[in-house]
């Protein structure tokens, strides 16, 4: 059994280490954070919480990089005499550290994953895309149930790794936005706000897992709400009239331009 080590277990790191926890209570975990006194509570048989990153990759085979993007290559340009082809796989989660930025950092090929997830990891229910360089150690598919554990991943090319960003990083807080709008629209036709939002989460939730569960597109599924000459066509029209679709699509196309640059 591989060993994880995750350094820097801020909110996404300590997400990761908790979802292994509870799904994989018998693997060995590291846990690294500057400050361990918020997270040594955790430590256990299995678990061990640690300020020193050189045990962390001296311990582990996998070592998951939760740090800020602007860290992770000074990081790995100190710590590389640590590290070792045979041994180590590495999964990055720092937004816009390419693969190959990240091979620079060593004198011999490694095997080098880029994962993003989004911060439903939270709550174990990321969308996580992961691209990857190499898989010599043939851990792919373990790395892959590792990000499981906080959702489902999905293996991408590394070309549309800023795509991802957008669609499932980014997506979370447009899907947030729409929400705050519907919630908004609840009050105004007679709700308060408590009651509002747990009608508008429960219907959010609903509506994914129809598409999830049914694998149907979403215009089959409001094809089925949507009666002539109904309340649902009428307030679906209006929307499509003040540019929803469209205001939606323009965003989404927007911030992927600004990562672009």
């Amino acid at each position: 059994m591989q060993k994880i080590g995750i350094i820097g277990c801020g909110n996404l790191g300590l997400s990761l280490l908790k979802g292994i926890r509870e799904k994989e209570p018998k693997t060995i975990l590291f846990g690294s954070k500057r400050n361990i006194d918020s997270i040594k509570n955790l430590q256990d048989d299995v678990t061990f919480i640690t300020s020193n990153n050189q045990t962390v990759i001296e311990e582990c085979d996998i070592i998951i990089l939760a740090l800020k993007p602007y860290t992770v290559i000074p990081f790995l340009t100190e710590n590389a005499k640590y590290f070792s082809a045979s041994k180590h796989s590495i999964v990055s989660v720092a937004t816009g550290v390419t693969i190959s930025e990240i091979e620079s950092c060593f004198s011999v090929p490694m095997d080098i994953f880029r994962a993003m997830p989004n911060t439903a990891s939270s709550v174990n229910e990321s969308i996580t895309m992961m691209a990857l360089s190499s898989d010599n150690l043939n851990r792919k598919e373990i790395i892959v149930d590792v990000f499981n554990t906080v959702g489902e991943t999905i293996v991408i090319e590394e070309t549309l790794m800023e795509s991802a960003t957008v669609l499932g990083a980014c997506g979370i807080a447009y899907v947030l936005r729409f929400m705050r709008a519907m919630i908004q629209g609840g009050i105004e036709i007679g709700f308060d706000a408590k009651t509002a939002t747990k009608i508008v989460s429960q219907t959010v939730k609903g509506a994914a897992e129809l598409i999830i569960r049914n694998g149907s597109h979403p215009e089959e599924e409001i094809d089925k709400v949507t009666t002539p000459k109904g309340c649902t066509i009428i307030g679906l029209n209006e929307m499509e009239h003040s540019g929803f679709s469209s205001a939606l699509i323009k965003g989404i196309v927007t911030s992927y331009q600004k990562i672009e640059k």
